[in-house]
């Protein structure tokens, strides 16, 4: 962990439009828990252009967390099942956004799970100072070393160090537990990671660039955080 202490004024600050969400209503009666690689390929094969763009990713589909007696399944072929509210989200450059409309209609192969994917909302990047991303992969971790619990100051370290070369202003670092996710037969080292006390340009541009490989599975992509 990494820890320092300042309040802004959010009133008259605009959001730099060029990188955008654009969320779709979906339908679909289950998911893998593991779907990043699948829910990627399924979206490449109507929209190839998207493994080219380096720039946006794809956001993981959630359902909702462990309460109200229902635990969320740990194993990566269990299902989750989606509400008509999750959302299946795209962050991509606004000049993407009318060739991403292409996906509305489509009905995607995931894993053997069909997704119907709906119309379309573009949204803009928040104005959120705590940030939070579900999974960071660094390549340069050895493959396993997040798996252990004291390798969390090597991957704290990983993240100082690049937020540091994107030019972001960080004051207060945390990263949860590790998670492993599976990409064409090798394994993909995460940690979740939230930054906090970010100031407002800093908090669109860390949106903007995002952290670490792998956005196309879901990686390094910063959401505002929700207290629990």
């Amino acid at each position: 962990m990494y820890w320092q202490e300042e309040q802004q004024d959010e009133q008259h600050f605009v959001v730099d439009d060029g990188i955008v969400d654009l969320h779709f209503r979906i339908e679909s009666r289950g998911l893998p828990v593991d779907h990043a690689r699948p829910l990627y390929d399924a979206l490449i094969a109507h929209l190839p252009w998207l493994g080219e763009d380096h720039q946006g990713g794809v956001h993981g589909i959630h359902g909702g967390g462990s309460q109200n007696g229902w635990e969320r399944p740990e194993q990566p072929d269990a299902l989750l099942y989606p509400s008509r509210r999750t959302p299946l989200v795209l962050r991509l450059p606004r000049a993407r956004v009318e060739q991403a409309r292409a996906l509305e209609g489509a009905r995607l192969d995931i894993a053997g799970n069909e997704l119907r994917v709906g119309p379309a909302k573009s949204r803009p990047l928040r104005k959120a100072t705590t940030l939070y991303a579900r999974h960071v992969h660094f390549p340069e971790l050895a493959a396993g070393a997040t798996n252990d619990a004291s390798e969390e100051g090597g991957f704290i370290e990983a993240a100082a160090k690049e937020l540091r070369r994107l030019g972001i202003g960080f004051k207060k670092i945390l990263c949860g537990k590790p998670h492993v996710i599976q990409d064409l037969g090798r394994e993909i080292p995460t940690r979740s990671l939230m930054v906090a006390d970010l100031s407002l340009d800093d908090a669109v541009r860390l949106q903007q660039l995002g952290l670490g490989d792998c956005h196309h599975l879901g990686c390094g992509l910063f959401v505002p955080h929700k207290p629990v």
